[in-house]
């Protein structure tokens, strides 16, 4: 009796609509370098750090009822939808999978990017960082006594079921605010996101922790 239901747990029944699979299983791996970045908006090798990073948190496991879907399809399907802004819809035909799956994979993939990646990549420079920053800017830009450059941007969404009009933005469209400070270079260095669209960005800028640590002095001194 053991022997049969360890036989029957190793075959899950996937009862998930049949769907065409082609275009990420046949398709994908076929890119050059220059085709995978202009897919996906990322290196190959990037994308392959992104999925080492992330594989704690968005990692699943087949069931007796489905098979799940593999970890780098889900990092993919979030990637394309950030970089695309395509409809979940769209995204769902492309490989293959229903909407409520790439919709749980943004969302996931959010969460482990905000947990893992953002300690890592975002952080406030201290004061030799600054320096170096300073310098970089002044010989490459002859921008003297500059650190960053700061900038907002509205970033779509659906509109939420509460508060709607907050998130009406002056061009028509529900949006939330992104706000980011990036180096000479372009990388950045501080991000603060998720205000309404209605919101002003020095509105926003004083809501900041960059607005906090610039007025307590203790980014800049």
């Amino acid at each position: 009796m053991a022997s049969w239901l360890v036989r029957k747990r190793r075959s899950p029944i996937a009862w998930a609509h049949p769907r065409s699979l082609y275009w990420w299983d046949s398709n994908v791996p076929d890119f050059c370098s220059q085709e995978f970045m202009q897919n996906f908006r990322v290196s190959r090798e990037s994308f392959e750090y992104i999925c080492d990073r992330v594989k704690d948190i968005m990692g699943r496991r087949n069931t007796n009822f489905r098979l799940s879907v593999p970890l780098r399809k889900r990092v993919a399907i979030a990637i394309w939808k950030l970089a695309t802004g395509s409809e979940y819809r769209t995204i769902s035909h492309l490989f293959g999978v229903g909407r409520s799956t790439v919709y749980n994979c943004v969302r996931e993939f959010c969460d482990a990017v905000v947990m893992v990646l953002l300690p890592v990549h975002i952080i406030m420079p201290d004061a030799d960082k600054l320096e170096e920053l300073a310098t970089f800017f002044n010989n490459r830009w002859r921008a003297p006594q500059c650190v960053g450059a700061i900038d907002g941007s509205h970033i779509p969404i659906i509109a939420p079921e509460e508060c709607v009009p907050d998130y009406y933005n002056r061009k028509g469209r529900h949006s939330i605010v992104l706000q980011a400070v990036v180096d000479g270079k372009g990388m950045f260095w501080d991000v603060c996101v998720g205000y309404p669209g209605t919101m002003h960005d020095a509105r926003v800028l004083r809501q900041s922790h960059l607005w906090e640590n610039l007025s307590g002095g203790e980014l800049l001194s």
